[in-house]
């Protein structure tokens, strides 16, 4: 047997740091945050002025009761809320929601309480908070839409979002987000019973989402969002069953951010609309992303699950983009990419 005081452990080398072990000492001072104090941060979304250029994005802050907890909701430039149909529904079976290395597949199949309860309950509790309301709906007829248009004007809600990754069951259960007939069929019928502004969110799971904007456009859609979720799928290789119980999903976070400021600039160099752009916002410079791609206002979704304080952040991020780079309003930044 070795006897130990044979033995001369040696210290630890830390990389990094001094032969001896002994931390470094800082030779640069820790940067000052900048002043933002003077940034104008208000924006317009299709006549509608938000006091800032970020907004929680629907179906992942439901109606805002949860995160009221963790912050005032009057920081926020608005609430997409969770998505309404006419009537309540349960969603899907579970399991519904499955990770991924960069975010989250969903198949939630848009449970919520029917546009009636959502009205009289939720839209009263909102309405104590300085912030706009944008109510999402999603009907799988042209009428079911205009039903909820109605109600949801009467009901004075700031805008109204219109998913078109519904399916029609007229045409077969086919989308109206992938055929510029359908979209922008549901723009027209949107249009004629909403007095408020009315936002189509566009799919990106479309060979050209240029040839849909430009229908829901001439249409008379307000605004747009986009983008909406990429489809997914995963598969258990033990089981050989998909995780989801609907076996496809709507893939979220930062994996697809590349695709959406890709999108807002193609949509944005063919229509003459606002946008709201989303996709994989966790930070100030990914909605700066967005904004420069063409983006008025930008809204933040799956970074909420991992971090309650996620809109606040990059709403504090992009102020600070805005004062390091000398403008005195944030949406300076809106379509400011410079193509090679």
């Amino acid at each position: 047997m070795l006897e130990r005081e044979k033995f001369h452990f040696q210290p630890e080398i830390v990389v990094g740091q001094r032969e001896n072990g002994q931390k470094m000492e800082q030779t640069f001072p820790v940067p000052e945050p900048p002043d933002t104090s003077h940034i104008d941060m208000t924006v317009d979304l299709a006549g509608v002025t938000l006091k800032n250029p970020v907004v929680v994005a629907s179906g992942t802050f439901g109606f805002g009761r949860e995160y009221s907890q963790f912050f005032d909701l009057s920081e926020l430039g608005a609430i997409c809320c969770k998505g309404l149909t006419l009537y309540p529904r349960e969603g899907n079976p579970s399991p519904r929601i499955a990770e991924t290395p960069m975010g989250i597949l969903n198949s939630v199949g848009l449970q919520n309480p029917g546009v009636d309860t959502f009205i009289q309950h939720e839209l009263p509790f909102l309405r104590q908070h300085d912030v706009k309301v944008i109510a999402n709906i999603s009907g799988n007829t042209p009428e079911e839409y205009g039903v909820m248009c109605e109600k949801l004007s009467q009901a004075r809600v700031d805008m109204i979002e219109v998913n078109i990754s519904c399916p029609n069951v007229k045409a077969g259960g086919l989308a109206y987000g992938t055929r510029p007939e359908l979209a922008a069929e549901v723009t027209k019928v949107a249009k004629a019973h909403a007095a408020a502004p009315v936002m189509v969110k566009l799919s990106p799971n479309v060979t050209d989402i240029t040839e849909i904007a430009k229908a829901v456009a001439d249409a008379g859609a307000d605004a747009l969002s986009l983008i909406n979720t990429l489809r997914g799928m995963r598969i258990d290789v033990n089981t050989r069953r998909p995780i989801l119980k609907m076996n496809t999903g709507g893939l979220s976070g930062p994996a697809v951010l590349p695709v959406a400021v890709r999108m807002v600039w193609e949509v944005a160099r063919a229509v003459n609309l606002p946008i709201l752009g989303m996709g994989g916002v966790s930070r100030g410079e990914d909605a700066a992303q967005l904004m420069l791609a063409g983006a008025s206002s930008v809204a933040v979704g799956t970074a909420l699950f991992a971090d309650p304080y996620a809109p606040i952040k990059v709403r504090d991020g992009l102020a600070e983009i805005a004062a390091k780079q000398s403008l005195s309003a944030v949406r300076a930044l809106t379509g400011g990419v410079q193509p090679w």
